[in-house]
């Protein structure tokens, strides 16, 4: 088992990444308050890990909640849900939430936690590579909105993550290549001796090599750990790890949340990110290459969908949380592991970048 901590004052807490991890429930109950739990999970996760998990819990009043699975419904009226199953149990103050799934359950998860009772604890038990690497780390938590993803939310740490790998092997094909989307943003962004690493170790980490996936989720979790640990509540640096996720946001809005998987999205945002750095000058076309080989290698899509159009990316693009004062902001690459944000991109750039990658005028 592999342990690190992120490092936030009195609300740092511990990541333990291995396989049976969960199963190892002397490592996590000691984050439980008090003796009401609930598990909030989905109809695809719950009948594969919750009744085991909750067979570790004797002496715990456990309430279970489950939600529909995907994208889709991460919205207030889920969300609601399990606030009416907080409140007909009279879950009160010391109660925990356990968030057992991916992503959308960590998320939604996390953000009634936040506002029940104006905060109480949780703890993430994420189910997929890509909540493993990123959504389950750092605080955010949150629901979509019809006009934009992730728009409604509240920053809200877990009391500590629990990354079992083990989980893994009964994530879907299509499902993993997403997470690997977020794997990839790590040695874009900040780390280029990971993104080497990768290079060179992709086809075994996509065969699922438990001591490969053991490493990138690691590296992947020390990188993230390290970027929050600077900018807890995204004033300046966090926002780095949003590489590709304006335009890819607008791809998931625009299609309609759950056609394409988040990871999908930010692949396909991340090759026109740096398909921008390189027009401004900041990186070679040997990187842009790269960066969409091993993306490929992934098997994650390097195209947005044909589907959009010029005046919808940019609207849609517009609403992004990094907007301030009505200028888009985007986080580009200066050089290949060293990313910034800037505000400083001509619109008429951006919509180069987006016409030579097939978006419709």
């Amino acid at each position: 088992m592999k342990q690190l901590n992120v490092d936030l004052g009195d609300r740092s807490y511990p990541i333990f990444i291995g396989s049976e991890v969960m199963a190892n429930s002397d490592l996590w109950r000691q984050f439980i308050r008090g003796k009401q739990l609930c598990i909030v999970s989905n109809e695809t996760v719950a009948p594969l890990y919750l009744p085991a998990l909750k067979a570790q819990l004797d002496g715990f009043d456990v309430l279970e909640v489950v939600l529909p699975d995907g994208e889709q419904h991460k919205n207030l009226n889920t969300l609601n849900t399990i606030f009416d199953a907080l409140l007909s149990r009279n879950q009160n103050r010391s109660t925990t939430l356990i968030a057992l799934g991916g992503g959308v359950v960590g998320d939604m998860c996390g953000f009634a936690a936040a506002c029940y009772q104006r905060g109480v604890n949780f703890i993430q038990l994420p189910t997929t590579l890509l909540s493993m690497v990123d959504s389950s780390v750092g605080g955010k938590t949150g629901v979509n909105h019809s006009l934009g993803k992730n728009m409604i939310g509240a920053f809200h740490q877990p009391q500590c993550v629990v990354a079992d790998l083990s989980v893994l092997g009964s994530l879907p094909d299509k499902e993993f290549s997403a997470g690997m989307a977020e794997v990839i943003k790590y040695g874009l962004i900040c780390d280029v001796t990971f993104f080497q690493w990768l290079e060179d170790n992709i086809v075994g980490l996509m065969a699922r090599d438990t001591a490969l996936l053991a490493e990138a989720v690691y590296r992947s979790c020390v990188d993230k750990a390290a970027v929050v640990a600077e900018d807890e509540t995204e004033q300046g640096r966090r926002a780095i790890l949003n590489l590709g996720h304006t335009f890819g946001h607008a791809i998931e809005t625009a299609e309609g949340y759950g056609s394409w998987l988040h990871g999908e999205a930010v692949a396909a945002g991340m090759v026109l990110a740096v398909t921008l750095s390189e027009k401004l000058g900041w990186v070679s076309a040997e990187v842009v290459e790269r960066s969409k080989s091993l993306l490929s290698k992934a098997n994650l899509p390097l195209l947005p969908p044909s589907s959009m159009n010029l005046d919808q990316f940019l609207q849609l693009m517009g609403r992004d949380k990094k907007v301030i004062d009505g200028r888009l902001r985007l986080v580009l690459l200066k050089a290949l592991g060293d990313a910034i944000v800037t505000s400083d991109v001509p619109v008429s750039m951006v919509k180069t970048v987006l016409q030579e990658a097939g978006v419709k005028a």
